[in-house]
């Protein structure tokens, strides 16, 4: 007998094809059988009326701490996420040294969260995966931070790596990359991954193009100059020969209304010419990120101490308001600042609770005092570790780029904070609901293959994102008539509607709507 049976499906196997009914066997972690009237099973699940997919591969996600720190990890595996990618926006924590790690604890605490008593026992990719190894919620794969990388070997000032640095950091990517890295990340409008120079990041695909990883960029602007930052990094794919996948491939501000047909031309363009191009996107029409991270990225050099008593200094205070308010800076975007628009997700000091939900305008007028005074206070009280949501995106642009044939699901997800944006709870729902059955943007097999076979195919797995015998048993069951997010702005961390079992390597981690209390997940490492 098998370990379980599912019976009576709408079996949507995430290769683009309809539905079929018909029932899967699941034994040792594995899809044994695809068939109607097969053998008794020690369970069986009557799945009559729902739909069974492979589960979704979440291709953006920061939950590099969370995950260990909370290993309950409902806010994804609720959704039918079975597997995230890790080390997302060129920050985060292997490979580390003690000294970059206390600095990226600080720059990136409203991404994480910063607790006390956890223990960072690796300092390699492969320590880190080995403990991911040790029991996690689901499947998580890595990518290798450039931003940390930079921090490592050049430091945190703004000039060109030497020859002999840009050499160490390829070192370290090499060995990222053979410990089972599936690519690197960057995130260019974060210190001091920004400071790359094209020729950098090409020097650095090339690495990642030798071992068959994809780079993943932030690029350098959404807002002013999106296109040409996306053409930026097109050509650094072209140069290194290395795959490219466009992280939260969105055109926001409001530079960008109505031009989402722009970038999708790009792509194609793109694609037709050789280069390697996929995309994620998230369903929503905000984004997320620190308070820190739309300063300007002079702010930021020699570390977060230099970045606070910069701004405890008025003249400089008065010139970075200038830059953020008259000029656009190089962390809003280049776009200038609409404080209306800067809305408080989390705060790490609790005498600033009061400031969550509430905008940067809204604090302002409340305080009697410039928008621009309120922001760096606050900067300084919660020691740069307050996240934001930024309400800057537009609806046309969101449905024309996830109906592109590159396009995958991303979340983009921050767990912590008070008021965390709702994607983190609610994004593959989102999908499957709003636009699927409400407004028929995606038909249900294509959406599936977005979420599931297409995002394996970039991280080159050969047993995950299809329902296939022999392939690992990571699934979904899921009712198209009811499946829905609740997370909502004002409650984001409210469990998604209509998904009643999730498996993960063949072990329910969500059944009869319940979490349970298995850890079945594992670090799924780069395929040589």
């Amino acid at each position: 007998m098998t370990d379980l049976l599912i019976t009576g499906a709408l079996i949507v196997d995430g290769s683009g094809s309809p539905g079929y009914h018909g029932d899967v066997a699941v034994d040792a972690g594995r899809i044994v059988a695809i068939g109607t009237d097969l053998p008794p099973a020690h369970r069986t699940i009557d799945a009559g009326g729902l739909v069974l997919s492979p589960g979704f591969i979440d291709m953006h996600s920061h939950s590099d701490l969370q995950i260990l720190v909370n290993p309950d990890h409902t806010a994804k595996v609720s959704q039918g996420v079975t597997l995230e990618v890790l080390g997302q926006d060129g920050l985060s924590f292997a490979p580390i040294d003690d000294p970059t790690r206390a600095v990226v604890r600080r720059q990136i605490a409203g991404w994480n969260g910063e607790p006390d008593d956890f223990e960072f026992s690796w300092s390699t990719v492969a320590g880190y995966l080995d403990r991911l190894d040790r029991g996690i919620a689901c499947n998580a794969a890595y990518l290798v931070p450039q931003g940390t990388l930079r921090m490592m070997v050049v430091g945190t000032s703004n000039r060109p790596a030497t020859a002999a640095e840009l050499a160490r950091m390829e070192e370290l990517l090499a060995d990222g990359l053979r410990d089972g890295a599936v690519g690197m990340s960057s995130g260019l409008t974060y210190t001091p991954g920004m400071f790359a120079g094209t020729d950098e990041l090409v020097a650095l695909c090339k690495v990642i193009a030798e071992y068959g990883g994809y780079y993943a960029p932030h690029q350098r602007s959404y807002g002013k100059g999106a296109l040409e930052a996306y053409a930026e990094m097109v050509e650094v794919s072209r140069r290194s020969g290395c795959a490219l996948h466009l992280t939260h491939a969105v055109m926001n501000f409001a530079p960008n209304a109505g031009r989402g047909a722009d970038l999708v031309a790009m792509i194609d363009e793109a694609i037709a010419s050789g280069v390697d191009v996929t995309t994620d996107t998230y369903p929503y029409l905000p984004g997320a990120t620190t308070l820190a991270a739309i300063l300007p990225s002079w702010t930021a050099e020699g570390g977060p101490d230099a970045l606070l008593s910069r701004l405890r200094d008025p003249s400089a205070r008065s010139r970075i308001a200038y830059e953020l308010e008259q000029v656009g800076s190089d962390g809003c975007h280049g776009c200038v600042v609409e404080w209306e628009t800067i809305e408080i997700g989390g705060v790490r000091n609790a005498a600033l609770s009061d400031a969550v939900g509430k905008t940067v305008a809204t604090l302002a007028t409340r305080a009697g005092k410039p928008a621009s005074e309120v922001f760096f206070d606050l900067l300084l009280a919660d020691d740069l570790a307050t996240s934001i949501l930024q309400h800057v995106g537009h609806e046309e642009n969101v449905r024309t780029i996830m109906q592109h044939r590159s396009h995958t699901g991303g979340s983009d997800g921050i767990l912590v904070g008070g008021k965390p944006h709702p994607r983190s709870w609610g994004t593959f729902p989102r999908y499957l609901a709003h636009y699927v059955r409400d407004l028929g943007v995606l038909d249900l097999a294509d959406c599936i293959h977005h979420l599931t076979g297409r995002p394996a195919r970039r991280l080159r797995l050969t047993d995950r994102g299809l329902i296939r015998e022999g392939y690992a048993a990571d699934l979904v069951l899921f009712d198209p008539g009811t499946v829905r997010d609740t997370a909502t702005f004002p409650e984001p961390r409210q469990q998604a509607a209509g998904i009643p079992f999730v498996l993960v390597n063949g072990v329910p981690v969500i059944d009869d709507s319940h979490r349970t209390e298995a850890l079945p997940g594992r670090a799924i490492r780069r395929t040589p």
